[in-house]
Order: C-alpha cells, then sequence, then structure tokens
C-alpha cells in the first residue's frame, strides 16, 4: 500500500480531500425493477405478480447476502460469473413465489435489462452535489459492491467522468464492508483514509466498512422522502474539514463554506 502525503490537520482534524460514493441507492435506483422482471418472465411463460415480486425481491437480496463468502465478491467466485449468479437469484425469487424456475433465457434478458440505463435513474440531487463537490477541489470516487456491468452503466448514466476511480466488487475480488475494498479506492485517489468521507444506503456494508477502514462515513435514507438532501447532507460533514484556498466567496447549499 503506497503512503500518502497528509495536509495539515485543521484544529486537530484532518481536512477532507476525497468523497467516495455507494451506487445503488445512493446514486441511483432502479424504480421499474419489480415490473422488469415480471415483464421478462412473462415473456418466457411464467406468470408473476407485480406486488408479490416486489415484496420477495429485498428477500431474495438478503438471503443470498447472508450467504456470500466474508472475503470474496459473489459474482467473480461463483461458477458461471455475474450472469450465473444473477440466474440463481432469479430462480430463488421464483421458488420464493412457487412459480416455474426462469429459462436461461428469461435471466440472460433481464442481465441485459439492467445492462441499459432505461432500467435506472439518476437521483435528482446527485448531479448538482457531484458538481459542486468537483467545484471545492475535493476528489471523487465509487466503492460498490457490483458486478462487471457497472463502469458501462455509470457512463451510459452521465456519471463516470465525475469519478476519479471506480472500485467495485467484481473487479477486486472483494465486497463491502471488507476494509479492502475502501482502501483499494483511497489508493487510487492518492489520500489517507482520514481524509476521506464515505457516503452509502446500508448501515454495515457503507457505515461501518467505512468506519473500519478509518474513513469518516455517513447514511443516506432514500426511503425517507423527507430526508435531507445529498447536498446539504454532505455540507454537515465537510464544513470544517476543507483546506483553506484563496477564495472566501464559495458557497454550497447556500451557505457559506470556509474556503
Amino acid at each position: 500500500m503506497k503512503r500518502w502525503q497528509h495536509n495539515k490537520p485543521k484544529n486537530g482534524v484532518p481536512v477532507l480531500r476525497a468523497v467516495t460514493f455507494d451506487v445503488t441507492h445512493t446514486l441511483i435506483h432502479a424504480p421499474r425493477t419489480a415490473e422488469i422482471y415480471v415483464e421478462a418472465f412473462g415473456r418466457h411463460g411464467v406468470k408473476a405478480s407485480v406486488r408479490q415480486v416486489r415484496k420477495e425481491i429485498p428477500w431474495v437480496w438478503k438471503e443470498f447476502s447472508c450467504q456470500a463468502h466474508p472475503m470474496a465478491d459473489r459474482f467473480s467466485r461463483h461458477p458461471k460469473g455475474a450472469k450465473g449468479w444473477w440466474h440463481d437469484f432469479a430462480a430463488r425469487l421464483c421458488r420464493r413465489l412457487d412459480l416455474p424456475a426462469p429459462s436461461r433465457f428469461a435471466s440472460a434478458e433481464l442481465f441485459a435489462r439492467f445492462s441499459r440505463t432505461d432500467a435506472w435513474e439518476v437521483f435528482a440531487d446527485v448531479g448538482p452535489a457531484l458538481t459542486q463537490l468537483r467545484a471545492l477541489g475535493l476528489k471523487l470516487g465509487v466503492v460498490s459492491n457490483w458486478d462487471p456491468r457497472l463502469p458501462d452503466l455509470l457512463a451510459a448514466l452521465g456519471l463516470e467522468d465525475s469519478f476519479e476511480a471506480i472500485t467495485y466488487s467484481a473487479a477486486e475480488g472483494i465486497e463491502k464492508p471488507n476494509p479492502k475494498i475502501f482502501l483499494s479506492c483511497l489508493s487510487r485517489l492518492e489520500v489517507a483514509p482520514e481524509e476521506a468521507l464515505h457516503v452509502g444506503d446500508h448501515p454495515i456494508d457503507d457505515f461501518e466498512g467505512a468506519q473500519a477502514a478509518g474513513m469518516t462515513s455517513v447514511l443516506i435514507d432514500r426511503k425517507n422522502d423527507e430526508g435531507p438532501d445529498l447536498c446539504r447532507l454532505l455540507e454537515t460533514f465537510y464544513q470544517d474539514r476543507l483546506p483553506l484556498r484563496a477564495s472566501a466567496s464559495d458557497r454550497f447549499g447556500g451557505r457559506h463554506v470556509r474556503t
């Protein structure tokens, strides 16, 4: 692991030099997930209810997460790679719904559908937040448990150029909350853990995982419509950690920040 050059702390607190993000339910979401599953199943002879699929998908994800190897990425570890893992996911979903097992053609269609931008939406506050963080001179990165489709998907959604490092489990061979995946991203960004903040939605994978790596971490609750947007949430955490700069007129979220 390379050594980082530390900035002089302000009042004993290291200055903030980088912010990393989780992806799903932090930067983007797939609001029509259940509908897409039902459409794909239906085209291959399996009839399902959107309501039931929407209810069961989170439980299947939790079940598979509990079965995941604690020191390895689930997608690269599967004998048939990410496509094989997602086929098993669809098959388990059908078993929970007491439906016939999906064909390989159905699971292949689902894999392709979620590779495309029309299955996903970028949260409205993400673009402004990333733009303003970069304007403040902060380095930005991604740390996510994702399969090999992630870089192309972020590029297609117009997000790739905002990040100097896109770190994901299928490429690293390890998953959050393992601190090694966070440290791998920080090595690419050339910042120390205490100089970085991680933002995500999962209390263990994101919040505790980043803290185990020595970072500051913050949870964002996308399920709460009245929760703070990303700009205001982040402002709380870097107000007193920005390095001194020439201008004192920069603003973020409508309030002066120290520059």
